[in-house]
């Protein structure tokens, strides 16, 4: 059984603590790192994002998302963190971890973890330019991304 871990936070994460929840037994790591990107709309620079969700129901869907992958790749572990609150250009927003006996199960657990997180799980984003705000629509290639693994 894979050892999974979910958090919705406001707080940053540091990468090599959030590393050794899941030890070293296996002999594959793969990760992700999302970060605000420093984008530009009508030439105005991205000023911030703010990251809202559903408390309770988002963990719920991560926690499931992430056994399912587990179960799908034979994992080892599962680790996701994903920020909400307001972010600055350059600010982490998201980490998934896979570990796995080999790499080929954990690179794509954690290609399939990311497909679902941005088509899924229940995030609402809106993005600051200046003093203009929008919420953010779901893309149809996020939706493209999603399909190629089928069902979990």
């Amino acid at each position: 059984m894979a050892r999974c871990h979910v958090s919705v936070q406001h707080a940053d994460f540091d990468f090599a603590t959030e590393l050794g929840w899941l030890g070293d037994g296996s002999g594959a790591v793969a990760s992700f790192i999302g970060r605000v990107r420093g984008d530009t709309r009508d030439d105005v620079p991205l000023t911030a994002m703010t990251l809202e969700h559903y408390p309770g129901m988002t963990e719920r869907v991560l926690e499931e998302l992430a056994q399912a992958v587990a179960a799908r790749f034979a994992l080892d572990g599962v680790l996701v963190l994903h920020r909400v609150g307001r972010l600055l250009p350059g600010e982490q927003i998201v980490l998934v971890v896979a570990t796995a006996p080999h790499r080929h199960a954990a690179l794509q657990a954690v290609d399939c973890l990311m497909d679902h997180l941005k088509s899924v799980a229940p995030f609402w984003k809106c993005e600051e330019y200046g003093a203009a705000r929008h919420w953010v629509d779901a893309r149809d290639s996020d939706q493209a991304a999603l399909a190629r693994w089928g069902a979990l």
